[in-house]
């Protein structure tokens, strides 16, 4: 089964997804390259705090928005978990950890500011999911420039994986992300990949990477 474990198609709840409309566009693009099944995850930082609740509303309109229409892609619930102070520690402490796959758990950093995680040590956050017997992933480290390959390495050690994006490898962020996910993967550092769909300009970037022969990873 060619699985997505990091998607933006839950409609209204973050940067992703605006509307129904656009979910079953995305989710429909997604089925036509391959995928069967799409894990939803959507933000949960200081700017989108959202709550199993508030997902899981939206996700069971949006199963069954997708299942009216007969899209035919089976889609499960999750979050991206930012590990910024206003929101990561209220995670851990209500227990809002809904893994991927009965395993995975998606721990975004600061895209632009690494400033913004405050007093957060990743390496001891990654070390706590681990300790719970789940397996962190660090979506996109191709995007943080201001990572260093020794705290990337610093968090592979502590048992995070790494999940790239299609869409740096097709150029969705860029020549520098395209050129560190072009590392990343010469390195065999890549674990997993996904889509990280969000609007309309995805589609047409990844589809056309899809449909120049470029392959689904399967999980």
């Amino acid at each position: 089964m060619f699985i997505d474990l990091h998607s933006h198609i839950l409609p209204g709840l973050d940067d992703g997804a605006t509307c129904m409309e656009d979910t079953v566009m995305l989710a429909s693009a997604m089925k036509s390259w391959g995928f069967e099944r799409v894990t939803c995850t959507p933000h949960i930082t200081n700017k989108w705090r959202n709550t199993p609740e508030t997902i899981r509303r939206a996700f069971e309109m949006t199963q069954e928005e997708l299942d009216k229409q007969g899209v035919g892609l089976e889609i499960t619930m999750s979050a991206e978990y930012r590990l910024v102070p206003q929101t990561w520690p209220e995670v851990l402490e209500k227990n809002w950890l809904m893994p991927i796959e009965d395993k995975f758990i998606l721990m975004e950093l600061p895209i632009f500011d690494p400033e913004d995680i405050g007093d957060l040590k990743p390496v001891e956050e990654f070390k706590k999911v681990v300790s719970m017997g789940l397996i962190p992933l660090l979506p996109h480290p191709e995007r943080y420039f201001y990572l260093s390959e020794r705290e990337l390495m610093s968090y592979l050690e502590a048992g995070a994986r790494i999940q790239s994006n299609y869409g740096s490898f097709a150029g969705l962020y860029g020549d520098q992300a395209k050129a560190n996910a072009e590392s990343l993967k010469a390195k065999g550092l890549i674990s997993y990949y996904g889509t990280d769909m969000h609007n309309a300009h995805y589609v047409e970037v990844m589809g056309a990477w899809f449909a120049a022969g470029n392959p689904i990873q399967n999980l």
